[in-house]
């Protein structure tokens, strides 16, 4: 294998859906309350980060918010699978395509996995409704660790794995649609190619400083490129 294409997911495959509903029900439900949930903005975070920063804000300590952690993740993944059934995930334009032509270079060494703040199962879930799970083959998650940056690590060990090569952070780029996908593939080490499909402007992404920068994945040509070039 000579490139690991790592994609984000909300905002940069796929977008709408019910999770955020179904994140404050489960959190209602296990904590009593769901913090300032308006006043956070969950872009690029992990799903553990946003419910401890929002937890934290309603005055709860560390260890009753670890403690509950099992039990929403239980409950998130029950509210957000049934919420899917009637409004699943909407596909952003050019996806489809681009992972269908990234698909076919698999002969040639090109792999495609994740690397999300969702938690794992509901990653799967989410990119399930959209039909698009089955083309990633390794992920790192907001399940694996807290903090985004410690997941190129995970996910690079996970392909090692998977396809038995040893892959080297250089040879990897990351995908996504805020300035702290960038910098987790800083923090990596990795590519990283920024794409204007979610909250941020190309602007804004811009001052983040990604080795490439699109507005969307409608080139798919130019897009493939820049992934396996």
């Amino acid at each position: 294998m000579r490139r690991l294409v790592l994609f984000d997911i909300d905002g940069t495959l796929v977008t709408g859906g019910p999770a955020k509903d179904a994140f404050v029900q489960a959190l209602v439900e296990t904590y009593g309350t769901s913090g300032a949930v308006e006043q956070v903005s969950f872009a690029g975070k992990t799903d553990p980060q946003i419910a401890r920063e929002l937890l934290a804000r309603a005055g709860m300590g560390r260890e009753e918010i670890d403690q509950g952690l099992p039990e929403l993740w239980r409950r998130y993944l029950g509210y957000l699978e049934a919420g899917l059934g009637e409004r699943p995930m909407t596909v952003l334009p050019g996806v489809r395509t681009l992972l269908e032509a990234l698909a076919a270079l698999e002969r040639e060494g090109v792999g495609l996995g994740l690397l999300t703040g969702n938690i794992a199962g509901g990653a799967a879930l989410k990119l399930g409704s959209a039909g698009l799970w089955g083309h990633f083959g390794v992920g790192g998650y907001g399940s694996d660790h807290e903090e985004r940056d410690e997941l190129p690590a995970i996910a690079l060990e996970r392909a090692r794995v998977h396809w038995g090569v040893e892959m080297r952070p250089h040879d990897t780029i990351i995908v996504g649609d805020t300035p702290r996908d960038v910098g987790c593939g800083r923090a990596g080490g990795t590519r990283t190619l920024a794409v204007a499909t979610g909250t941020y402007a190309a602007d804004e992404l811009a001052a983040a400083d990604p080795d490439h920068l699109v507005e969307d994945f409608s080139d798919t040509d130019r897009v493939v490129s820049i992934l396996t070039t």
